[in-house]
């Protein structure tokens, strides 16, 4: 397989290259997608977006985040009864499908044999709780752990004993946490993207919780998903989609092929042996644009991302201010199946508008010139912008593109009234 087959075909089986983007998508057409992608990466950065907000838009176009909160974090009856997402950790901090749950047992008892240093800390101080905690959540959930603090009479000195550093958390926030890592306790909602914890018994079906598959049957079964949404790809990539163990992920692999299931492939420049699903589409042309936030299931293995696009990509935001080449939190824009362009960007809610630090082209054979990239990146930006209820985009003048954007984004304005 060559190279831009690969690509191709990876671009492909993640959403992108198909029908234009019309209406606004249903709840069941945003829960369809996040099934199909296997889950949304959940991060607190809310510099432009929040991290789990912007795969269903580079896919399906502007949509209603009220409404994907709603199939993640319900706050009525109504909408716990069409809750179609629950929250573990995947490919770090994730929403994933509701059935899917079941499928990251095996995590969750690993989790159970890693108290870690915190969580001994806190039992250390208080023996009993773990089973204090449980007993709160189950009598008056859903509880942020600060309610769970005053139910439990933990204020004072022992909300005092905060872990320093970054994260500044309590025993029983500490506890909490290691609770919901074990699946003894998930989120039942979020206020202010705060996580309040609840029993997993009240919020996963009852055939759900129950279920409880294998180890070697999840670790197939996660192998198959990954395949599926990644096109082609190698055993890591599969590897980093749910973050699996390398060698019980190299097992399922062979299984699979041995199945056949998968289908060893080699892809020319690839120094590692690929794989695909049998039934793989190969798109001989990919078209469409698409602004893809930094944790995009796409490009956030940065290995395959500088594989598949030989686009080298960081965010900036791990990065000291100094030694950023690109910005502070960048989004990579694809357009016709090529990573083309990045662009650092900023919602500003206090002046209404989608700020754009910096916009830099890509450079390369084959790739579109500056003035067709500038015109669909500027139509983009502009998109983004209403989704984002701003008023307007502004090209800040940053990076080698920010001219012919400004001139881009000034001609739509010429056009369409209204915007900066």
């Amino acid at each position: 397989m060559s190279a831009a087959q690969a690509r191709r075909a990876a671009v492909a089986a993640q959403g992108f290259g198909g029908a234009v983007r019309r209406g606004r998508p249903s709840r069941r057409t945003m829960a369809a997608e996040v099934r199909r992608l296997g889950l949304l990466q959940l991060d607190s950065v809310n510099v432009a977006v929040r991290a789990h907000y912007a795969p269903l838009f580079s896919r399906l176009g502007p949509y209603d985040r009220d409404a994907l909160d709603a199939l993640a974090w319900p706050r009525t009856p109504a909408e716990a009864r069409r809750r179609t997402m629950v929250e573990f950790w995947v490919h770090e901090a994730s929403l994933l499908p509701v059935d899917d749950w079941p499928l990251f047992r095996w995590r969750m008892r690993d989790n159970a044999t890693r108290h870690g240093r915190w969580l001994g800390t806190a039992l250390d101080r208080r023996a009993d709780l773990l089973d204090a905690i449980l007993a709160a959540v189950g009598e008056h959930g859903p509880l942020e752990a600060g309610e769970v603090e005053k139910v439990l009479g933990d204020g004072g000195d022992r909300r005092a004993r905060a872990y320093g550093g970054w994260w500044q958390r309590s025993d029983v926030k500490v506890a909490c946490e290691h609770l919901f890592a074990v699946g003894e306790l998930t989120t039942g909602t979020r206020r202010g993207f705060r996580r309040a914890y609840e029993l997993p018994e009240r919020v996963l079906p009852p055939e759900v919780h129950a279920r409880e598959p294998a180890r070697d049957e999840s670790m197939r079964e996660l192998i198959r998903r990954a395949a599926r949404v990644q096109g082609v790809a190698t055993e890591p990539d599969l590897r980093d989609h749910h973050r699996l163990p390398p060698g019980e992920s190299q097992a399922a692999v062979a299984e699979l092929v041995d199945a056949g299931e998968l289908v060893p492939v080699q892809v020319e420049g690839w120094s590692a042996p690929a794989y695909r699903t049998p039934d793989l589409r190969l798109p001989r042309r990919v078209t469409g644009r698409a602004l893809l936030a930094p944790f995009d299931p796409l490009i956030w293995f940065r290995a395959r991302t500088l594989r598949l696009f030989d686009f080298h990509y960081r965010i900036g935001i791990y990065t000291p201010a100094e030694k950023r080449t690109h910005g502070y939190y960048v989004f990579p824009f694809l357009l016709d199946g090529r990573l083309v362009a990045r662009v650092d960007l900023k919602a500003d809610r206090a002046i209404g508008l989608l700020r754009v630090p910096g916009a830099f082209l890509e450079e390369g054979r084959d790739l579109p010139g500056e003035s067709r990239v500038a015109a669909e990146l500027a139509a983009e930006l502009a998109t983004m912008a209403t989704w984002l209820d701003l008023e307007g985009v502004l090209v800040e003048g940053g990076g080698d593109l920010a001219p012919a954007l400004g001139q881009a984004v000034k001609a739509q304005t010429d056009t369409d009234g209204g915007w900066t």
